[in-house]
């Protein structure tokens, strides 16, 4: 059967994905699709049929970008039921995510930078009246550019975005918009359910051609009608005669820090869980004393959250703690401190916090919790342990590690 009639069956079907924010929805939703993650997905994942049209997509994102569901559950499910050669496509979008953190976890000031240039241009908004109204008419959907504008209307009131949409959008912010990639990136952080420093901050940098340097994405009428199955067509002529971005900055590579593994909490000890990993427990050889969450969702952007977002991190929370404790304040340090007390305990375990706010919460309470005798052991999964490594250059050089990883990983023999 021929890819467009495939993509014509698709688009008279309805399958919105219910994003409700918990493991039993997310392993639901991955049930529902690996069995689609062979060659359908391969041949029509690139389509945007529309927020009701999910079917050839997994919108996995919100509850992996969470962990609410892990890339190992993910890539098991899909590899029982396929090849790799059948399923490859789909494996390598699982692991450019990884390759992302990975990255930035080796490039942090790529992180530092985007949050200054941010700050700046904020700033500007202030300043300049054209820049303000045009930013306004961008997040506002009121560009007159239909598929732009239906994007940022799905993006608030849904809070997810197809993958496809997410690059037109960008292009046609930065160069046909003409306006700062670091206000594009933060519209989105601040509306994505699966909103993630890296995968946000690095694909961003991708489009406006400054993480593969001077090979900018560009956004093309034709593109985008093909891809939307006809439902686009921009009327308005999209700048497709681009100057990619440029920046001063050179962001060495840091050495990762060694990992603290599952095997060596020993004791008794606090769990803490966030949203970077919210099913850490299970990695665990044995059970907290007590548990606690915290939330550093507001720290993604100096902006308003949107509620979709929002929302998302707050009752996966809820649902994983089970009535324990959530901090939802900025400083960490008082409410673990006084949790350590009441419990009996000097030690707190907490998932590997990557690059991004939950980092910066944990970086901050560090020096309170040590002058209080806590000891605090950030766990890192198997997962990120082998694969970040590979993840120092451009996706290529761990795209061709991808069947030794799986291996070493024990996901396939």
């Amino acid at each position: 059967m021929k890819t467009k009639d495939i993509i014509r069956d698709l688009a008279k079907k309805s399958e919105c994905p219910d994003f409700t924010p918990s493991r039993t929805a997310g392993l639901a939703r991955l049930d529902l699709f690996a069995e689609r993650a062979g060659g359908m997905c391969d041949r029509c994942r690139n389509y945007d049929l529309g927020p009701e049209q999910r079917t050839n997509v997994s919108a996995l994102s919100p509850w992996i970008r969470h962990r609410l569901i892990s890339e190992t559950e993910v890539l098991h499910a899909v590899l029982e039921r396929h090849t790799f050669e059948t399923a490859e496509r789909f494996v390598h979008e699982v692991f450019w995510r990884t390759y992302f953190k990975g990255w930035l976890e080796q490039h942090p000031s790529a992180w530092a930078y985007y949050q200054t240039g941010l700050r700046s241009q904020l700033n500007s908004l202030d300043k300049d009246r054209r820049l303000a109204a045009n930013y306004a008419d961008a997040v506002d959907a009121q560009t007159g550019i239909d598929c732009f504008d239906s994007w940022a209307e799905e993006l608030v009131n849904t809070g997810y975005l197809h993958n496809h949409a997410r690059m037109w959008f960008a292009s046609i912010w930065i160069f046909t918009l003409r306006l700062p990639w670091e206000l594009g990136a933060d519209f989105f952080l601040r509306h994505l359910m699966d909103g993630d420093p890296a995968s946000n901050t690095l694909a961003w940098r991708w489009v406006g051609g400054l993480q593969t340097k001077g090979r900018p994405y560009i956004a093309r009428v034709s593109n985008i009608s093909k891809f939307t199955d006809g439902r686009y067509s921009p009327l308005h002529q999209l700048n497709t005669d681009v100057t990619t971005l440029t920046e001063d900055a050179e962001h060495q590579r840091v050495v990762l820090p060694q990992a603290i593994r599952a095997d060596d909490v020993t004791g008794d000890y606090l769990l803490l869980i966030t949203e970077e990993d919210m099913q850490i427990a299970d990695t665990l050889p044995h059970p907290s004393v007590v548990t606690l969450g915290a939330l550093a969702t507001e720290a993604r952007s100096p902006l308003p959250l949107g509620k979709i977002a929002r929302g998302f991190a707050r009752d996966a929370m809820r649902n994983t703690c089970a009535g324990a404790q959530i901090i939802e304040t900025d400083a960490w340090a008082d409410a673990l401190i006084s949790a350590c007390k009441t419990a009996g305990v000097k030690t707190i375990v907490t998932s590997y916090a990557p690059v991004g706010p939950v980092a910066s919460a944990l970086s901050s309470a560090s020096p309170d919790l040590h002058a209080a005798g806590i000891t605090l052991y950030q766990v890192r999964r198997a997962f990120d342990t082998t694969a970040w490594p590979h993840a120092t250059k451009g996706f290529f050089k761990m795209k061709k590690e991808i069947p030794s990883l799986l291996k070493q990983l024990k996901i396939v023999t």
